[in-house]
């Protein structure tokens, strides 16, 4: 089966470093959707364990996504990844259900503190 990783983000480089600083541990199959519908979609279809959400994009935002998310009782993590850092949408978006909210540009120790949070990966302390 394995471990399911979607990364929904409208620029295909965002999409690129995202999944370059996806720690190796994780082992994890990787999808990618551009846009909100897209990963509605691959959700619908496939079993995802994570999602890594960008929330400014076309055709259908992170906001909806989240959402539709909790309205279809969809079994997934999600962390938010965006250049939107207000104050109000970081509390939205755990209002709907995120896991942590990480700014732009990515960077790899946020989304590990996270990933070792939610248990997704053992703390550094127990690894090798």
């Amino acid at each position: 089966m394995g471990f399911n990783i979607l990364i929904c983000d409208d620029s295909a480089l965002a999409r690129k470093i995202a999944r370059r600083n996806l720690p190796s541990e994780l082992a994890a199959n990787i999808f990618e959707a551009s846009n909100g519908m897209d990963a509605l979609e691959v959700l619908a279809h496939q079993r995802v364990d994570l999602v890594l959400l960008d929330l400014t994009m076309p055709v259908l935002d992170g906001i909806a996504v989240l959402e539709q998310i909790k309205a279809r009782k969809i079994e997934t993590f999600v962390i938010v990844i965006s250049g939107d850092i207000q104050p109000f949408m970081q509390k939205r978006v755990m209002e709907l259900g995120a896991l942590g909210f990480i700014g732009k540009p990515l960077q790899v120790k946020p989304l590990e503190d996270l990933l070792t949070r939610y248990g997704f990966l053992l703390p550094s302390s127990l690894v090798g």
